[in-house]
């Protein structure tokens, strides 16, 4: 593939960098000779293919990294990738905690980014679980159990928008953050609203 032009959004973001700025730069370069189109989205410097997302660059206190949008479906012989959290379904990270590490990995992340370009355009997808696949967290069933409003109310919401409550609610470490968690949304699913709108 030939190497792509930068985006000006994304040398602005650079230059404003305050961390992980050589970093930043190193695996740009090695991002855009995939070819790649380059833009600045949620922040971020995001490479899309035919305008579907492929990775994104970011950084965080301890790591910066390539976030693969359909990692899960990537193979990973170098044991690499990494799921951020057991609710993230599709997207995969590949870490860097420093220049050296970046140079360390270039050829895997070379061979890993063409390989997400392939199953992109193979038009694969990634088999998401169901709302209902996800837990409820004890706490709001109980919950759901006394309240019939509440219960009717949570089912008539999205599959998409219950799963975002459970995963709010099941983030939580203590059970009485749980609580409090599912006390203040409990008027937003009465009215029929996720979490975020």
């Amino acid at each position: 593939m030939t190497n792509s032009q930068g985006n000006p959004k994304v040398d602005a973001f650079l230059d404003s960098a305050q961390k992980w700025r050589e970093e930043y730069k190193a695996l740009r370069t090695i991002v855009l000779a995939s070819g790649l189109t380059e833009d600045l989205k949620w922040g971020v410097p995001c490479y899309a293919l035919d305008n579907k997302n492929i990775v994104l660059i970011h950084g965080f206190k301890d790591y910066c990294a390539l976030l693969f949008f359909k990692g899960a479906l990537l193979e990973d012989p170098h044991g690499v990738l990494i799921q951020q959290t057991q609710n993230v379904q599709a997207a995969r990270q590949i870490r860097f905690t420093g220049i050296q590490d970046v140079l360390k990995k270039q050829a895997v992340v070379k061979d890993y980014i063409q390989q997400a370009v392939e199953i992109e355009k193979s038009g694969a997808k990634v088999s998401f679980k169901n709302a209902e696949d996800f837990s409820t967290p004890e706490e709001f069933q109980s919950r759901l159990d006394e309240t019939p409003a509440l219960k009717a109310a949570f089912q008539t919401l999205t599959p998409g928008r219950q799963r975002a409550y459970k995963l709010h609610f099941s983030s939580a470490k203590q059970s009485k953050t749980r609580q409090a968690r599912i006390e203040q949304c409990i008027p937003r699913i009465l009215a029929g609203k996720g979490l975020d709108d």
